[in-house]
């Protein structure tokens, strides 16, 4: 098939690559390049890198609701496009451009984290599983007909990041099984049921503040949801600290933000029920380090207390 890849970041450039050996793609869409990097230098995303290794034209619009962009785009006579993590809006003309129109790799189980942060989202509100949905593009926000749907079970230690590994690798699979079923005509659309949709906001570098008053299990998820982004962190003696990891002690009581331990292990802190250790840490200017070394350079006792915000 003569394909058009619409992507930006990690995730869609393994469905680039899977892709790439068995279909034509015929022209690759990705976002402007960003100043990145100590240096703020421009940088290429992951899937223009790629497709410069391979050959590929690739066409970076500001955005697909000018008539040039959409002129280039109907130039390519594309049988499909296929978009993933792309980051602009489709608009009606371009979706309606390809013979199949366009499909998209969403990385959840729809109409379940429609929008920008599924993974983290599922993460934070502890469901047991996730998924990848192949979905066939509209005009709303993920609310397309469900072309194929996978799961994948949620470990209780994955991060955001281990999890968007595995879901990387899933998507690239399942939109080469959705693209063969396409070419055989064995794709059935199903419908969204609408009123089963959760909504997958952007996050926010405020959502990383740790509140010790909450439940030390939602603790325990949000640093696993904000890792590596936005990087769960807490105030102690006037000092931001970043919390990479940490671990639950439901047995353990005390008042929210009071050290309770300290030990090789971990900081044992009072959450509002329960307490939560801190296992990997860092400080300013510092790299996360397991507990132990990080201790070395900040003195923390029992009964030293983290601020209450």
């Amino acid at each position: 098939m003569k394909i058009i890849f619409a992507g930006t970041p990690y995730f869609a450039a393994s469905a680039l690559a899977a892709l790439l050996k068995e279909h034509r793609v015929v022209a690759v869409l990705t976002q402007p390049d960003r100043p990145a990097g100590r240096g703020m230098r421009l940088t290429a995303s992951p899937v223009k890198q790629l497709a410069l290794q391979h050959g590929l034209p690739v066409l970076q619009p500001a955005t697909l609701k000018t008539e040039e962009s959409q002129r280039s785009i109907a130039t390519l006579d594309a049988d499909v496009m296929v978009v993933a993590a792309y980051g602009l809006i489709l608009p009606k003309a371009v979706l309606q451009l390809p013979r199949y129109g366009c499909l998209n790799i969403h990385a959840s189980l729809l109409p379940r984290w429609r929008g920008a942060a599924p993974i983290p989202r599922a993460i934070l509100a502890g469901d047991s599983e996730t998924g990848i949905t192949i979905m066939q593009m509209d005009e709303g926000l993920d609310t397309g007909d469900m072309l194929l749907r996978r799961a994948c079970p949620i470990a209780q230690n994955d991060t955001a990041q281990t999890l968007h590994d595995k879901l990387a690798k899933m998507g690239a699979d399942c939109i080469v099984e959705a693209l063969r079923l396409l070419q055989a005509n064995r794709l059935t659309p199903v419908r969204q049921d609408d009123a089963a949709a959760i909504y997958a906001a952007k996050l926010l570098k405020s959502e990383a503040q740790i509140d010790w008053r909450q439940d030390a299990r939602q603790l325990e998820r949000a640093v696993r949801a904000f890792n590596p982004f936005p990087v769960c962190h807490a105030d102690f003696k006037g000092v931001a600290l970043k919390v990479w990891q940490s671990g639950l002690c439901n047995d353990t009581q005390g008042e929210p933000g009071k050290v309770l331990a300290v030990d090789k292990y971990g900081i044992t802190v009072a959450c509002g029920k329960g307490a939560l250790r801190l296992e990997i840490l860092q400080r300013p200017g510092g790299k996360a380090q397991p507990a132990a070394q990080f201790l070395q350079a900040v003195p923390v006792k029992a009964g030293d207390n983290f601020s209450i915000n």
